[in-house]
Order: C-alpha cells, then structure tokens, then sequence
C-alpha cells in the first residue's frame, strides 16, 4: 500500500510537521510505502518539496505529483492557511482533482471549532463533502462537525499519538536544577497559551513552595507573537519572585526537549484556545502530570486519564500545582494512570488504526480480488500483505 501524505514536514518548524512525521514513520514500519508531498523546506527519504504557502497554483503542484506517484491513498494533515490564501481554499481543488481521479483521500482535521470563521465553514463543508473519510482527535469535534454541518462520509476519532520515550533519568542534574520542584512551562509563545496566568500567581506559588522554581522553556518563530514575548519577559522582572525562575531558550530539538521534560514534576498549560494539544501529548511521552486551564480538550484528557488537574481560579491553579509538587505518591499514581493510558495511543497503536481506515477505503476492481504489496525489507516467505 502506497500512501502519500500532504502536510509540512520537518525541518520545518511546525506541530503539523512533527505528528506527519510520527504518523508516517509508525505506518511505514508496518510495511507501507509513504510518499510525502510538503511545503518547500521539507526534507527525508520520499519527502518531495512541492510548494510554498503562498503560491496560486497548490492544488495543480500537488495533483501533479500525485499523477506521478501514483498512491493508493492520499492522506491530508489539514490547518487553515497551509495551503494558500483566503484560509488555503486551494484544498478544495486539489480535492476535486483526487476525486476526478477516483483516488480515495483521508483528511485529519486538526482545527475544529464551533466558532469557526465564515471563510472556515465553506472550507470545512467542501472538505467534508469531498473526502473519503475524516479523523478527528477528539470526541466532541466529531460531535461539532454532526452538530453543525452536513457529514456525508464517515469521521473517525483517532487521538494524537504519544511517542514510546524513556525519561532523562540526570535531568535535573544537567539543568542545575538539583533539590528544585520543577514547574515547567513549554511551548511556542503566543498570547493563547496565557502564560502570564502562572507568572502572576507565582509569589503565591513561592509562598507554598519554598524550593520551587519556574522552569521557562519556550519560544517563538522568527518574530511571530514577538510583542507578546517582550510583555511576559518583563512581567517577571516585577513578580520580586525573578529568583526562582530559569529561562531556556534555543531551538529545543527533539532529545534537548525530553531532557527539559524530564526535570519537571509538573507542567502547566493555562491556554485559552486550542485543540489537543502537541504539547500534551509531548508531557504524555514523559509521563509529566499537567495542571491545565478548563478547556473542553484537556477537561475530557483529565477525565479520562487522571494524569493532572484542571483549574478555573486562581486558587485552583495554585492549590492543584502546590498538591502534585508536594505529594510525590499523588504523582506517581498520575505518572502510572499516563502510562497505562500511553499503550492505548502510542504511535504503533495510532498507525494501526489508520492502516485499518486506509485497509476499508480499497475498493476492489472485481470480487475476490486481493491487494498485494510485499515489502522489500520483509522476510522471503512474506505473504499477501494490505
């Protein structure tokens, strides 16, 4: 089975980019050949630079490539604005084009919300006309997309992935942070994640916690959100608690971000908006309890999971944080309810249930007939494999 992914891709820089990257690596080693179709910057094996963000012609860029590479399915890592102007209509085209073709497209819809702009509606209702099938991550934007426009096809909630990682057991050590309980805060700056949201509260913090220290791990792209990071920087200069927060600051690749993970006993994500986040899924990795904002997102992960708190005061944020730094059997219990949770999503799970979507979505020529397709990497007497 060959599948072609559209999405960014790393070295870019981008939540998209990274989940393609997990998504695809986990399907292809269950012996499935992948093709990425991405944005100019992209690089790896069967990775094929194909258009910028703002080129005019995406979707005739895309077809062609797919024209070419023949996939038996083609799979969509969809966010508003990847795909050219007017919040990427060039999608739809490129949708219509797959189905003159009579090439089946999978689209993961990572942005859903019921307060999408007039522009996103059109979108998202061309896409859901268009497409083979939908995933979503969660249970209630499948409900959105029910609720409030017309499914013709199936949508299917597949959640995030977490990747199967073990943590940096001398983590403290290497960030000096010895002795410390560590809160962390992780992320790309923007004004969503409400960040100043834990830097106000931390002279409370302080006063609970006397060995506590902030742990700053974030950053923005280029000068995205720069405003906003200059405002949160100074902010701590006038909390009187500035000793008790380390700021780092880099690139933060892979392995350096587990490190930084794995110094903390707890995270905090106050955010204002947003879907599942990437964020999470990385503190799941490290099986990292959260205290999070009231969001529908973490709300429903909390109590599933039971790997955090989530607060809607002030007093709840400082309470829940100050229990999980306080109670190291509290958080044990947490770190085990993740794990367990973590067989169930991990990226060997999540790829199998996409290569059963995939599986259903082949239609054969005639009755009887079989898909065949032996990986070259498999053993001699490999049988038919789908």
């Amino acid at each position: 089975m060959r599948i072609a992914y559209i999405s960014t891709y790393p070295p870019t820089e981008c939540g998209i980019a990274t989940y393609t990257q997990y998504l695809s690596d986990s399907v292809s080693a269950k012996g499935k050949e992948i093709r990425i179709l991405a944005q100019i910057g992209a690089k790896g094996d069967n990775v094929f630079e194909v258009y910028a963000p703002d080129d005019k012609d995406i979707a005739s860029k895309l077809f062609f490539h797919v024209e070419r590479l023949t996939p038996d399915i083609v799979q969509i890592e969809h966010e508003f604005g990847l795909f050219g102007d007017q919040r990427g209509v060039q999608i739809i085209e490129f949708l219509i084009r797959c189905n003159l073709a009579d090439t089946p497209v999978v689209v993961t819809l990572h942005t859903v919300f019921e307060d999408l702009k007039y522009q996103e509606k059109i979108i998202v209702q061309h896409i859901l006309n268009l497409s083979s099938s939908i995933i979503v991550h969660e249970n209630f934007q499948k409900d959105i997309l029910l609720n409030n426009y017309d499914c013709p096809n199936p949508i299917l909630v597949i959640p995030h992935g977490v990747r199967e990682v073990k943590r940096v057991e001398n983590a403290k050590e290497l960030l000096g942070l010895e002795g410390k309980q560590v809160l962390l805060l992780a992320g790309y700056m923007r004004s969503t994640k409400n960040f100043e949201k834990i830097i106000g509260l931390l002279p409370r913090l302080v006063e609970k916690n006397k060995d506590l220290v902030l742990l700053m791990a974030s950053r923005s792209r280029i000068n995205e959100h720069s405003d906003y990071k200059d405002l949160l920087y100074k902010s701590l200069n006038s909390t009187g608690v500035r000793k008790h927060v380390k700021i780092l600051y880099g690139k933060f690749p892979q392995f350096t971000l587990d490190t930084i993970l794995s110094a903390a006993d707890v995270m905090a994500l106050p955010y204002l908006k947003g879907g599942q986040s990437g964020v999470l899924a990385q503190a799941s990795a490290l099986q990292l309890p959260v205290v999070t904002s009231e969001l529908l997102s973490f709300k429903n992960w909390i109590e599933e999971v039971k790997g955090g708190f989530y607060a809607t005061t002030d007093d709840e944020y400082v309470n829940h944080i100050t229990n999980l730094l306080q109670d190291g059997d509290l958080r044990l219990e947490f770190q085990e309810n993740i794990r367990i949770n973590n067989e169930k999503i991990n990226w060997t799970q999540i790829a199998k249930r996409h290569i059963e979507l995939y599986e259903k979505l082949l239609v054969p020529p005639i009755e009887g007939a079989q898909f065949y397709y032996r990986p070259e990497r498999l053993g001699s007497n490999t049988k038919i494999v789908h």
